[in-house]
């Protein structure tokens, strides 16, 4: 993540600029940020050079609902006081710094071999995500 990309998402969150209200004009085309980049910071994820590749290299395709779930996940471990957690979203695996909200690798079921995850301290099972039941659907 670039440190302008950074700044300029801070603004965006505090709608200042200086003291002053001022739109957040999007960057240009050729500075702007791939969409999984800037879902993960949006929802405060981040992945390492490492991550990054073994995703590449195991052709990882990540959803919107995965990031989501890996993000709640990572929140769950966070308020246990996890450190360094093991997070399962269905078949895939992340070792995750849970300070940093950094995912350091990532593991597809082929990719496992023996399925031995060392210096961790938590594992986080990442639920499916609920739809989010409309209060003014009556139910007979």
């Amino acid at each position: 993540m670039s440190d302008a990309f950074r700044i300029q998402l801070e603004r965006a969150q505090n709608g200042v600029v200086g003291g002053q209200p001022k739109p957040v004009r999007p960057a240009p085309a050729e500075n702007t940020p791939a969409f999984a980049e800037t879902l993960a910071q949006v929802q405060q994820v981040r992945f390492s050079n490492h991550a990054q590749k073994r995703l590449q290299s195991r052709e990882i395709a990540l959803s919107e609902e995965h990031v989501n779930r890996l993000a709640q996940a990572i929140e769950k471990a966070e308020q246990r006081g996890g450190k360094s957690s093991l997070v399962m979203v269905d078949d895939l695996a992340f070792v995750v710094n849970v300070r940093e909200r950094l995912v350091v690798t990532a593991v597809d079921a082929q990719h496992r071999g023996e399925g031995v995850f060392t210096q961790i301290d938590s594992v986080v099972i990442a639920e499916p995500l609920r739809p989010q039941r409309n209060p003014y659907d009556q139910k007979a």
